[in-house]
């Protein structure tokens, strides 16, 4: 197998990808670990779908924090184009740079005694309307430009239009973008991409054969009271237990939004402010709107929250 060009550290095996996550507080199955090693040594950019919320936009952020590169972000809504995502001109700059040519205009034509002439001598001279130096880049072009890599994270690509995801082609077969004034542009170290995805809309079959597909759901009990306990290191494990139960019984629930990894760990750290040493009905009542976001899901929990509440105790 040819050697990838990287800028930083090898990733050497899929244990030591689950270690150096776990290193920057993430705390990584075999499946996403794995998916990270085959990512990088087959130079294939990650398709990551899944619920909002499960960590998916965290994968790349740990992983820019374990290889010790840059994060580049690019966030996806509709209506996204090339311009806030690949580059866009130095507009300002270029006006300046008009002025400057029409105060040296007669310089340059020192010497022209006819029309063709004076027209070679405008030919010849370096114009650096359209180049580089006028170029501003966004988070596309940005990680192409690293000189030790980088992860370019391509966050909820769902949200953007068809046409943006086509434009993504070239960038995930070859690591490279075409200016049309200047031309194409190669990646001088290829970034490990991590696209994410909430399944808003069905991404097209061109987008998908480009990708390395990892899907991650909301963990199971052990693994995410390991990933508070990384977060929230203070935390009982008494409360640890209880809580992370308390969670997964309301993602049984039929509610709107079902609370994310991220509010589990704001809850252990509300319960830790509070002082609690232990779930109780008015505790998990007051702080009820850290998990939940929706009026109608607080109100439905609440009548079943005794009952719940003592589940989640017992079930430690």
């Amino acid at each position: 197998m040819t050697e990838t060009k990287t800028g930083y550290a090898p990733l050497t095996s899929i244990d030591a990808i689950t270690a150096g996550l776990a290193s920057v507080g993430y705390i990584s199955t075999r499946e996403i670990s794995t998916a990270i090693y085959l990512a990088h040594n087959l130079r294939k950019p990650i398709l990551i779908e899944g619920p909002a919320g499960v960590g998916k936009t965290d994968l790349a952020a740990s992983m820019g924090r374990f290889l010790n590169v840059p994060l580049n972000r690019l966030q996806c809504y509709e209506g996204l184009d090339e311009g806030k995502a690949l580059y866009e001109w130095k507009y300002g700059k270029q006006l300046l740079y008009t002025q400057l040519l029409k105060e040296k205009l007669g310089e340059v034509m020192d010497g022209a005694t006819s029309l063709a002439a004076a027209f070679d001598k405008l030919t010849s001279f370096e114009d650096l309307f359209f180049s580089e130096t006028f170029l501003e880049p966004r988070p596309l072009l940005t990680a192409m430009q690293q000189t030790q890599g980088s992860v370019l994270l391509i966050d909820e690509i769902d949200k953007s239009d068809e046409e943006f995801e086509a434009y993504l082609l070239e960038i995930l077969s070859d690591y490279q973008v075409t200016v049309p004034e200047i031309g194409t542009i190669q990646a001088q170290v290829p970034p490990l991409v991590i696209l994410t995805s909430n399944n808003i809309r069905e991404l097209g079959d061109a987008l998908k054969r480009r990708c390395l597909h990892l899907y991650i759901d909301f963990p199971d009990p052990k693994r995410e009271r390991a990933i508070v306990q990384a977060r929230v290191p203070d935390v009982s494990s008494d409360l640890l237990k209880q809580l992370v139960n308390f969670v997964h019984s309301l993602r049984d629930m039929d509610i709107r939004k079902r609370p994310s990894i991220s509010e589990t760990v704001d809850w252990a750290r509300t319960l830790l402010l509070m002082h609690a040493s232990e779930l109780d009905e008015d505790m998990v009542r007051t702080t009820l709107n850290v998990l939940l976001k929706h009026e109608s899901d607080i109100q439905a929990v609440d009548k079943e929250l005794r009952k719940l509440t003592r589940d989640s105790v017992a079930g430690q």
